[in-house]
């Protein structure tokens, strides 16, 4: 038999029947402001979680955050943007690695955050 930590891993590691999940996604000021949105975005995922997916998402309900957080052609992560989640910097991942479980379950946020730079 199998303990409720499993199950909520086969669970969140599963697509629901139509792929869809909904995941929760953070804004820093300056991407809420640009996309008009609060904090906080709820965006339908279809099949595996991963960065790919949900900045794909992201970008298909907020178009004008396109180019802001990757590149256009290479799709690359800008240099002042961080990707975290679950107290984890996911920042240098690859863009096709499964996000967290919990992420994947909508229990957790996808955090992007504006890093700071200066001197």
């Amino acid at each position: 038999m199998s303990s409720p930590d499993d199950r909520a891993g086969s669970i969140a590691g599963t697509p629901p029947p139509g792929g869809l999940r909904r995941v929760r996604v953070v804004l820093p000021t300056h991407l809420r402001t640009l996309a008009k949105t609060g904090r906080e975005v709820t965006l339908e995922v279809r099949g595996r979680v991963t960065q790919r997916a949900v900045l794909d998402a992201l970008e298909a309900s907020y178009p004008v955050l396109r180019g802001a957080i990757r590149d256009h052609v290479t799709q690359q992560r800008r240099a002042l943007v961080r990707f975290f989640a679950c107290a984890q910097d996911l920042s240098h991942d690859s863009p096709d690695a499964p996000l967290p479980d919990a992420v994947a379950a909508g229990t957790e946020p996808f955090l992007i955050v504006g890093a700071i730079a200066g001197g």
